[in-house]
């Protein structure tokens, strides 16, 4: 049951990813929806999973350090891939922000992995919330790509990067456990890593240019969207 959950996460987030090749001339609205996804899976989804998991053992406190190291771990890293890489600075981090997205979606076909060897109902409930954002990851995948000057061959293979992540995640689960804790603390330094590209590189991006308006209510819609999602995922 789990690897069928993988493998639909694998079209969820590929199907995401077709939709902004095909709207690309959109592109500002879909980066302005896609700002609002990150950051509301950040804050919808990733946080609070990581609050339930590791905060009975680490704390609230330091469930949200660990979410603000990994913001600020991912600025440094953005600013060093900056300086090091002069004119195709962009395109690299653009790559860098679409390796950050294929790594969390391997950690979420873990989690259903994890999940199912917990129990069928609790496996459903995760399965449920990664593949409701999976769409939003390959959109958000193509778009890093695309607006960092890459190609759509470029995107496309990034895009397959990150659809074949979460079924490599629930199949490494044959193969190891993972204290809830532990995983707790894993998704907490992504909330971080999703709270920066969407706040300081995907919204910038989307009103570069543009008029803020409607880019603005893209990215409120965005957030919405994650919400009703996630709250729908936990019925």
């Amino acid at each position: 049951m789990a690897l069928l959950i993988g493998l639909a996460a694998f079209v969820s987030t590929f199907l995401g990813g077709l939709f902004a090749l095909r709207f690309k001339d959109r592109l500002h609205l879909i980066l302005g929806f896609s700002a609002g996804a990150v950051i509301g899976v950040a804050f919808f989804d990733l946080i609070p999973e990581a609050l339930d998991l590791g905060g009975s053992r680490y704390g609230a406190g330091t469930i949200t350090s660990i979410v603000a190291l990994g913001f600020a771990a991912y600025m440094l890293l953005d600013r060093l891939v900056t300086l090091h890489s002069h004119e195709e600075s962009g395109l690299e981090r653009g790559k860098l922000g679409a390796g950050s997205l294929s790594i969390p979606s391997f950690i979420d076909g873990a989690a259903v992995g994890l999940a199912f060897n917990i129990s069928p109902s609790i496996g459903a409930v995760v399965a449920i919330a990664v593949l409701v954002h999976d769409f939003s990851d390959g959109v958000n995948t193509v778009n890093l790509i695309l607006k960092s000057g890459g190609s759509r061959k470029e995107s496309f293979r990034w895009l397959i990067a990150d659809a074949t992540a979460p079924v490599l995640g629930v199949v490494s689960t044959m193969f190891f456990s993972l204290p809830e804790s532990a995983l707790g603390l894993i998704l907490a330094v992504f909330a971080g890593f999703f709270l920066y590209i969407g706040a300081s590189d995907l919204l910038p991006e989307s009103h570069h240019r543009h008029p803020t308006v409607w880019t603005s209510l893209m990215t409120v819609l965005g957030m919405a969207v994650l919400y009703a999602a996630v709250r729908a995922a936990g019925i």
